[in-house]
């Protein structure tokens, strides 16, 4: 078995997944429809929509083998090829004759998948139909699962509309929201820490005003993109409205989290060394027993953001 080679856009590929913020949601919610109609037009016992983060399957029909490792998952494999990949017969192809999920059930032997992305490009995942008997694939099903794939795709933009600031790519309030819920949710579970930060940029009214709205648009920008150089791909980052944004840090204490924020700040100095933009910043950890949802915490950190500001003359 070939393990496929895991994309160079992975980084940007599982910024955009979490943005969307489905990947928690209850398998099915948003896609069930479409993948019963791809089963029953192609007449195949299994048909689903595969997002590949960590190979989790958003919407399923007949699949009933659990999640698979993303190194050796078809769908990992599908989106690096072209648009759609097509395998007959998987005890013939040595790339997936010894995977679990052909030697084992729920026993492939027919894969077809055509890759979803993201309006920005992104390959997030597949929409496949599986059979248990080898098979070919007619141009003409080719074209009718690509049409398919073309309405999850609409899903996905639509998703993408109502959570990501159009701006700087990140997610919105609505999408925050809906991410931090289910990371506060497993850290309380395991028991481990969380810390959120909240930023408050300064001046970028006057930068508006004197400077124009495409300057300050790229100041937003620009700080945007700090963020995710500055933290790591599993911190949740998003753009909350204005000049606000915020990073929520899971498994980290409040300590911990001012290390990515000393790289944040370097990343700002210009070659004068002087910083570009600066910010006011609230730092709270999590307490489960005192923030009974996002919100909460982020009234603490909007509190502890307004010290700092005060601190610094900037009220």
């Amino acid at each position: 078995m070939v393990a496929p080679f895991l994309p160079m856009e992975e980084a940007r590929r599982v910024r955009t997944l979490n943005a969307l913020s489905i990947l928690d949601t209850p398998p099915g919610d948003r896609f069930d429809r479409l993948t019963r109609l791809a089963r029953r037009l192609f007449d195949v016992p299994i048909a689903l929509v595969s997002l590949v983060d960590e190979d989790r399957l958003m919407s399923q029909v007949g699949w009933e083998a659990g999640e698979a490792p993303k190194e050796w998952a078809f769908c990992a494999a599908a989106i690096q090829g072209q648009d759609l990949m097509v395998v007959p017969d998987t005890a013939a192809d040595e790339r997936f004759s010894e995977d679990p999920l052909v030697l084992g059930d729920p026993r492939i032997r027919f894969y077809a998948g055509c890759q979803l992305k993201a309006p920005d490009g992104s390959r997030l995942g597949t929409l496949c139909v599986i059979d248990r008997r080898p098979r070919e694939l007619p141009d003409a099903d080719a074209h009718l699962l690509a049409d398919l794939a073309g309405l999850v795709e609409n899903e996905l933009r639509a998703i993408q509309l109502a959570t990501m600031d159009p701006l700087t790519g990140l997610a919105n309030r609505r999408g925050f929201d809906n991410i931090a819920f289910h990371t506060l949710a497993l850290c309380d579970r395991v028991e481990r820490p969380a810390t959120l930060l909240l930023f408050d940029l300064d001046h970028l009214k006057r930068i508006n005003d004197e400077l124009g709205h495409a300057e300050g648009d790229r100041v937003l920008r620009d700080f945007a993109d700090q963020l995710l150089v500055s933290f790591r791909n599993s911190d949740v980052v998003a753009r909350l409205g204005g000049d606000e944004f915020c990073v929520l840090l899971s498994s980290t204490e409040e300590e911990a989290a001012r290390v990515p924020l000393r790289q944040l700040d370097r990343r700002l100095r210009g070659d004068d060394g002087q910083p570009r933009v600066t910010y006011s910043v609230g730092l709270a950890p999590y307490d489960p027993v005192r923030h009974q949802s996002a919100s909460m915490l982020l009234d603490d950190a909007d509190a502890r953001m307004y010290m700092h500001k005060r601190a610094r003359g900037q009220t």
